[in-house]
């Protein structure tokens, strides 16, 4: 086969999230740009990351929601049961939908401007990808992440599940140990369970969901600990017995069927040759590169999404994709804000963290305002009154910081924080703003005062209405 070459301005490695937002921002300047991706198609996200993932979560949701139907008068519950097998064909199905949303005008349009092979560095400016040289001005690197997986556990095979393979399975095993209790391990492992599957969660560390709050974490804990049991505080240990695997943690022990491997994900960066570049990089391989700009060491070369294992979040891969495009193909460099923090576990009730870890606060400088969701009456009436809300504000001025949380619906409350920290809001700014009855919004209005109170101990009433005029009295 011959090899070709090709001279472009703009060369973007990686069509996942990071890679396309990178690509669109690209092609409104120049149509001198290549698109190459080694591997299927669609992002991480779409194939087996976000969306299949929160297919599995709903079915168990539904399911679960059994659980409470004779205390509402539903009757006849024990008729229902799963198929398991029907299930993954249905998360499959709008697997594949999403994925073909994301392909549909991105590479299905992109004709010569896509090329399909892995590229690698070989020089600064010079790619080469199978028989093909692609010389470029400018470099965009999205080539996104992996589940990791200890060498030393392939060799147990088909029995070592992550989520690359979880979601292609006929059927679900009896019995699973799920190693890594983070956003990924937490949501499966409570699904699983709550279709039928005996889980069993380990971590090495002592808290859950990424969660940096202790006393939110302590909850979370208890709350996750009544579905299935979690073994915290030791590494997993496998051994094979009798083809299945023994899951040892400190003196704990079971016998499962498989385990489910979420440890985190490692950049794929191994096949793209950076030594090429002699370029400074971090202890997991990455390049160092201004999170604002994207920009690495002041070459003509950008990273972003996943693979500079910075925030693997699809909306932080998809900005982070559109600066690196935009500086790709601008005169000058330059530097962008980056959106407030926020982070979701998809559990039941939700995780979710906002802003600056409460490890990295002051807690000198610091008021936290709590609500704990046993009186909320929204959450009581859903049968989901579980749960703690803490909110965070600086104790001089009110001005709020973010917050952590495990609570029902708190996918909606961390956003309404989320925008709040992001606006500069004080504790003052967000209780004006209108709360309905019975919403559970409510929880965050009285985690909101509870923080007023403590930032002013002299306030005896919630009256936060803003006065217009002064009119004398008749």
């Amino acid at each position: 086969m011959m090899e070709t070459h090709r001279k472009v301005q703009v060369a973007v490695i990686g069509a996942g999230t990071a890679g396309l937002a990178a690509m669109t921002q690209v092609r409104r300047v120049t149509d001198n740009f290549v698109l190459i991706n080694g591997g299927a198609l669609g992002t991480t996200c779409a194939r087996v990351g976000c969306m299949p993932s929160k297919a599995v979560i709903q079915v168990a949701e539904d399911f679960h929601r059994r659980k409470v139907f004779d205390r509402v008068g539903i009757v006849s519950k024990q008729h229902l049961t799963v198929d398991i097998p029907n299930v993954l064909e249905h998360v499959r199905d709008l697997r594949d939908i999403f994925v073909d949303r994301v392909l549909a005008g991105t590479t299905d349009e992109l004709g010569e401007q896509f090329i399909d092979g892995y590229a690698r560095f070989a020089g600064p400016n010079l790619l080469q990808v199978s028989g093909h040289r692609v010389q470029a001005d400018n470099i965009v690197i999205a080539t996104g992440s992996r589940p990791v997986v200890p060498d030393a556990w392939r060799r147990f095979g088909d029995r070592v599940l992550t989520t690359d393979n979880l979601f292609e399975q006929d059927d679900l095993p009896d019995s699973v140990a799920v190693l890594g209790l983070g956003v990924i391990g937490l949501e499966l492992g409570q699904a699983l369970g709550r279709i039928g599957v005996e889980v069993t969660g380990i971590d090495a560390l002592q808290r859950v969901g990424g969660i940096t709050d202790p006393a939110v974490n302590k909850i979370a804990v208890d709350l996750m600990g009544r579905e299935f049991p979690v073994w915290l505080g030791h590494r997993a240990e496998l051994q094979e017995e009798s083809r299945r695997l023994r899951v040892s943690s400190g003196e704990q022990t079971v016998v499962v069927d498989k385990v489910l491997v979420c440890l985190g994900r490692r950049p794929n960066l191994d096949r793209l040759g950076l030594e090429q570049l002699g370029v400074e990089t971090d202890a997991r391989g990455v390049p160092k590169h201004d999170p604002h700009t994207m920009q690495i060491d002041g070459m003509p070369i950008f990273i972003a999404g996943d693979v500079n294992a910075d925030r693997q979040i699809l909306h932080e891969a998809a900005d982070e994709g559109r600066i690196a495009g935009r500086n790709a193909v601008s005169k000058e460099i330059q530097s962008y804000a980056r959106r407030t923090p926020i982070t979701i576990t998809f559990t039941d009730p939700n995780i979710a963290s906002v802003g600056v870890p409460f490890t990295d606060l002051d807690e000198s400088q610091l008021a936290v305002g709590e609500i704990r969701f046993g009186p909320v009456g929204r959450a009581v009436l859903m049968a989901k009154n579980k749960g703690l809300l803490r909110v965070y504000a600086q104790r001089r001025n009110g001005k709020l910081l973010g917050g952590s949380m495990i609570a029902p619906s708190g996918e909606h409350l961390a956003h309404l924080l989320a925008w709040s920290v992001q606006l500069g809001q004080s504790v003052h700014d967000v209780l004006r703003m209108p709360f309905y009855h019975p919403a559970i919004e409510e929880a965050l209005q009285a985690a909101l005062q509870d923080l007023k109170r403590k930032i002013d101990p002299s306030t005896r009433d919630t009256f936060e209405l803003e006065r217009l005029d002064v009119q004398p009295r008749p």
